[in-house]
């Protein structure tokens, strides 16, 4: 019996385009490369927490310094943080932990490309793998922030509201969200790398801008400019389905879902189509 062997043939400009195939091929290729990407994420991890002190305790300590701080600035009366319909530190916690999601996200994802210099110039595999693996490797911290939200519930009394088994889903649009940017702006960074500073400042001044430590402004121009900023919808979401029981502006939250998802894709594909010039920009460094 003969053995049969599949023969793929390459043809110019078969990777170009938005059509089915390409697709396809772009999804077979990551589901390909998961072992890749597990090992990757491991790494990263190790190298993370390999010589630190404290370890995850860092993800505990720093949720802890900035509700602790806004609880004595709302208790001594600098700010008025507003009526919440649970306790100040659980209701804190909760909106830090989601935002979280995208703040450690997009940090790692943007600089993903260049902390993997050395395999992006001299190994061949899809460079997606990077993004994903540092963007799981941001996520441990939120699963600790995670389990210290919950015993905060359990200290206060807390009960969520039944759809909370929704939580899950309505975390997917924040996480694409930031995918989607990761990805783009870990292509820029490869090319500026002033572009991880700038992230980093960034995600800090977008913390105090979004309603994460306080309520959504009922009036004035915050309460404007909260319905142009995706992530208050995208964080306020969430906890509205713990805290509530409804998403409180289904609208804005259904909108900027739908954006995640098509800021994703976009980011996706011409990441993919970019990634053949990305050793090029690294090597070059």
């Amino acid at each position: 019996m003969k053995e049969t062997e599949e023969i793929r043939v390459y043809k110019p400009g078969q990777g170009r385009g938005w059509g089915f195939r390409v697709w396809k091929a772009m999804f077979l290729e990551i589901f390909e490369s998961f072992e890749l990407t597990w090992r990757l994420f491991l790494r990263s991890f190790k190298a993370k927490y390999r010589q630190t002190v404290l370890g995850f305790l860092w993800a505990l300590i720093m949720p802890l310094l900035a509700v602790g701080t806004f609880v004595f600035l709302n208790k001594s009366g600098i700010l008025n943080i507003g009526e919440v319909d649970i306790p100040y530190p659980a209701y804190a916690l909760l909106g830090l932990t989601v935002w979280q999601i995208f703040a450690g996200g997009i940090r790692t994802c943007s600089n993903a490309i260049v902390a993997g210099g050395g395999m992006v110039v001299k190994i061949n595999f899809p460079k997606e793998t990077l993004v994903l693996s540092a963007m799981g490797e941001a996520q441990i911290e939120t699963l600790v922030r995670f389990a210290l939200t919950l015993v905060v519930f359990i200290l206060y009394g807390v009960v969520p509201e039944w759809t909370v088994v929704l939580f899950p889903f309505a975390l997917l649009p924040i996480v694409l969200f930031t995918l989607g940017l990761g990805l783009m702006l870990s292509l820029l960074n490869a090319v500026v790398r002033d572009v991880a500073n700038v992230v980093s400042l960034a995600s800090t001044f977008l913390l105090f801008i979004t309603p994460v430590l306080y309520p959504e402004p009922k009036a004035g121009f915050f309460k404007q400019f909260s319905a142009f900023n995706p992530l208050a919808s995208l964080v306020a979401g969430p906890r509205d389905l713990i805290v509530k029981g409804y998403l409180t502006q289904p609208g804005l939250f259904m909108f900027y879902s739908a954006l995640s998802f098509l800021l994703f894709i976009i980011a996706w594909r011409l990441f993919h189509l970019a990634e053949i010039r990305i050793a090029e920009r690294v090597g070059a460094r």
